[in-house]
């Protein structure tokens, strides 16, 4: 469960589909065809790290492209912007939101926020990783955009203090500031062979469809309640 940036490769602030630089000469799956999608354009940030970036896998194959189409499948002309980072915490990513946001064609309807597994990697404390999430979701609370957060877990390994004060951060976090949440990330993923890369660390394409699967009814959902 400690999730590690492994390397320097960025994607932030590109739509999904240019996001990732395919890993050994590998070509992505072709991606099943979606459903015409209707309504308004729904741009959708998915803010995060390597999870997010698509660290060791193809290009088309990361999680917000995933979640692209996804959505798309499901009837939503929303477009994904893949600005993960392997290696951010939580720190790297409040340094640079506000560029992002900055640099996107237009204010994003939903920003999915994933950050903190490399705080648990180093072992931050939590406080700080708190401080950090708290000072992004004020950002995004300023400029009126809903937010989906998807959040990590410290595994028992580390102690029941740190443990418990990192795993309080995300569910209270998202009371708080009434955003969505999605507990953990990699729920039904890490441990999991199958869907795991040779590092035991990062999901591979089976793994992030998994992530999909779990992950896009809930931010579908909160899409759909926009007015």
């Amino acid at each position: 469960m400690l999730l590690a940036g492994c390397d320097d490769r960025r994607a932030q602030g590109v739509p999904a589909e240019q996001a990732n630089v395919p890993v050994n000469g590998a070509q992505a799956a072709a991606a099943p065809a979606a459903s015409v999608p209707q309504g308004p354009e729904r741009l959708v940030l998915a803010f995060g790290d390597s999870l997010y970036a698509g660290y060791g896998l193809a290009r088309g194959q990361s999680f917000p492209d995933g979640l692209q189409t996804a959505l798309r499948g499901a009837g939503i002309n929303a477009t994904v912007v893949n600005a993960g980072v392997s290696g951010d915490t939580t720190a790297a990513g409040r340094q640079r939101l506000a560029f992002s946001l900055d640099n996107l064609k237009r204010t994003p309807d939903l920003v999915v926020l994933g950050l903190g597994g490399n705080d648990v990697l180093r072992q931050i404390p939590p406080a700080i990783t708190r401080e950090n999430l708290k000072a992004m979701l004020d950002e995004l609370k300023r400029r009126k955009i809903p937010v989906v957060l998807t959040g990590m877990m410290a595994p028992p390994n580390l102690g029941a203090d740190y443990a418990g004060a990192f795993n309080r951060i995300f569910p209270e976090l998202a009371e708080e500031y009434d955003a969505v949440l999605y507990p953990f990330v990699l729920n039904g993923v890490i441990g999991n062979p199958a869907l795991m890369q040779a590092d035991r660390v990062h999901p591979n394409a089976k793994g992030v469809q998994q992530m999909v699967t779990r992950i896009a009814p809930v931010v579908t959902e909160r899409l759909q309640r926009l007015s």
